[in-house]
């Protein structure tokens, strides 16, 4: 079929073709240069009838192929076929059976072959599942995760921690069998309790930090993060049991209100705010009953508050001196935040204390920028999103991830966990996926032993959550920036599924290693995965706009060369696919 090199251009090599008629049946297909000390692959590209067009992809050296070619074939060598021997090492180990080598599906250019990688190649590494509506995204990601479990094999991956944040609920049967096999498990939680058997998703109050305080309540000044931080400083001690906790309340509110008595408002107004406080905030020791004793007779803290004939606070003297025998400089906070657990209410207690502990009632411009915060946190304690943050035991942090990927307190392992959010609406949904990925990714940080605690977070409709969003200018950073920058190296690794990689996040998107991309037509979408990888050329994006619905194209760290796969269709089925009209209408 091949005759003389007729000439080259930059990557390609035009070969005479002696057979004389455009077999475009050969496009696709890979041939060999052989060299004296290697051999030079490349691509059928195109064919007529003259010529043969052949895009030049790498090397074969002591039977190990790699890419890129160093020096183009010499004039006199001829190509052929490449042998199935030489197969194997671009497309992939044809022993699937073997734990090590991940099975993606068959190859729709050779018959018989099956493309795979290294497992650790391509799930030790971000990658993302591009492709439109329709061209098999779902179904793709399923019948990959059912090969890692199902594939028949004597060794199954007891060990891994897989989180699938579900959209659509799509994936609710599709992986049910894994509960077949001895050891395997896979567990699934709702958004809404009436939802099948599932377990509602819950996480502590308790485990809010102030970040992601942030994100739930919406905030976007960075000076609001100290309010925060003060309202969960404050609600640890305000449930302590330890007895010095009311000493450090007293302090805080007299401070609180000797701030207001100082403040050179109307006397009106200074004994309405003092009340105010008093009305919400008090312990035993300190209120608008607590008595204050004189010379001749007793009077209570809100007796001392009234105004005289002449317009003025006649016993203010009183009320500061009171007061100051609240003020402590020396309490001990040692121990006084242990082991506590509180609610979102208790948490909105705390964070009222801590507006008025900031000056809130003294500044009109730190009420209206705090004040937001406390009006979104009540929303939430008023709607069912307050349900989501239920949690009466005390847990630790690590022992939640692990019971999470567990069947029950000392239960076995799960490996796979399906987290419904399709009942809840895109904000909050967004909310929960980023407190969530950075609990996971937190514990994996803190082991002991770096690396020996993997968890996979996979974002269906990533392009929903994983955005160039405020976070970075709020807090300082993304969640899903940094797991993806950082989290590789402790064993948090992220899969995004994205049917819009344009309004993905860039810095996100760019540390993938791998690519699986179905059919794409936005011109902006697969100009992205153009600039993804050297690999993807003009001739790959024309395939990609083409491909028809559960063809992909897989392209990475994990494989050799860009190459087309056929995916079967996964068994159970995700509910993803498109609505046959013609039995709806006519059933």
């Amino acid at each position: 079929m091949f005759g003389k090199i007729k000439g080259f251009d930059s990557s390609k090599i035009f070969v005479e073709n002696q057979k004389g008629i455009a077999d475009t049946n050969y496009i696709g297909y890979h041939v060999v240069f052989p060299e004296p000390d290697h051999k030079i692959v490349g691509e059928i590209i195109g064919i007529d009838s003259e010529v043969v067009t052949i895009m030049l992809i790498g090397e074969i050296i002591n039977d190990k192929f790699s890419n890129g070619v160093l020096k183009k074939p010499s004039m006199n060598t001829v190509a052929r076929i490449i042998f199935k021997s030489e197969l194997e090492s671009i497309l992939g180990s044809q022993n699937y059976l073997d734990h090590a080598n991940l099975l993606f599906g068959t190859s729709p250019i050779y018959k018989d072959y099956v493309i795979t990688s290294s497992l650790s190649n391509f799930f030790a590494n971000h990658f993302a599942i591009i492709g439109n509506t329709g061209s098999g995204k779902s179904c793709g990601l399923a019948r990959l995760i059912q090969n890692i479990f199902f594939t028949s094999s004597n060794e199954l991956p007891k060990n891994a921690h897989i989180c699938l944040f579900d959209v659509y609920g799509e994936y609710y049967d599709t992986f049910t069998e894994m509960d077949k096999f001895p050891g395997l498990h896979f567990k699934r939680y709702t958004t809404e309790l009436e939802f099948g058997s599932s377990q509602l998703l819950t996480i502590p109050a308790y485990f809010l930090e102030v970040d992601d305080l942030a994100i739930l309540l919406g905030a976007n000044d960075p000076t609001q993060l100290p309010v925060l931080a003060k309202a969960i400083d404050l609600v640890k001690i305000f449930k302590s049991q330890d007895p010095r906790a009311e000493d450090y309340k007293n302090d805080i509110i007299a401070k609180c209100i000797l701030d207001i008595l100082s403040s050179g408002k109307s006397s009106t107004q200074l004994r309405d705010q003092v009340v105010s406080v008093l009305t919400a905030y008090n312990t035993d020791s300190l209120n608008l009953g607590s008595i204050i004793r004189q010379p001749g007779y007793d009077r209570t803290l809100r007796q001392c508050l009234n105004i005289d004939d002449q317009g003025k606070i006649n016993a203010m003297n009183l009320v500061v001196e009171f007061l100051q025998k609240f003020i402590r400089v020396d309490i001990d906070r040692t121990g006084l935040q242990g082991d506590v657990t509180y609610t979102l209410s208790d948490l909105y207690y705390a964070l009222e204390f801590a507006l008025i502990n900031e000056g809130s009632f003294t500044s009109e411009s730190v009420f209206d920028r705090n004040n937001v915060l406390k009006s979104r946190l009540q929303s939430i304690i008023n709607s069912d999103q307050v349900n989501f943050f239920q949690f009466t035991d005390y847990i630790s942090k690590s022992d939640f991830v692990e019971e999470f990927f567990s069947t029950g307190p000392n239960g076995e392992p799960v490996q796979l966990v399906d987290v419904n959010l399709s009942f809840i609406e895109d904000r909050f949904a967004k909310c929960l996926t980023k407190i969530f990925s950075k609990l996971f990714f937190e514990y994996t940080t803190r082991l002991e032993k770096r690396g020996s605690y993997s968890i996979h977070i996979i974002l269906e409709e990533a392009h929903r959550y994983v955005q160039n969003d405020s976070d970075i200018e709020t807090i300082g950073y993304n969640i899903f920036d940094r797991i993806t920058k950082e989290g590789r190296k402790y064993g948090t690794i992220i899969g995004f599924i994205t049917q819009r990689p344009n309004e993905l996040s860039k810095t996100a998107l760019s540390q993938c290693s791998n690519f699986v991309v179905f059919r794409l037509f936005y011109p902006e979408d697969l100009n992205i995965v153009r600039g993804i990888s050297s690999n993807v050329t003009d001739d790959t994006i024309e395939k990609i706009k083409t491909l028809r619905p559960g063809m992909g194209l897989v392209f990475g760290t994990a494989f050799k060369v860009p190459l087309l796969v056929n995916f079967p269709l996964p068994n159970p089925m995700p509910v993803s696919t498109s609505l046959r009209i013609d039995e709806l209408w006519y059933k």
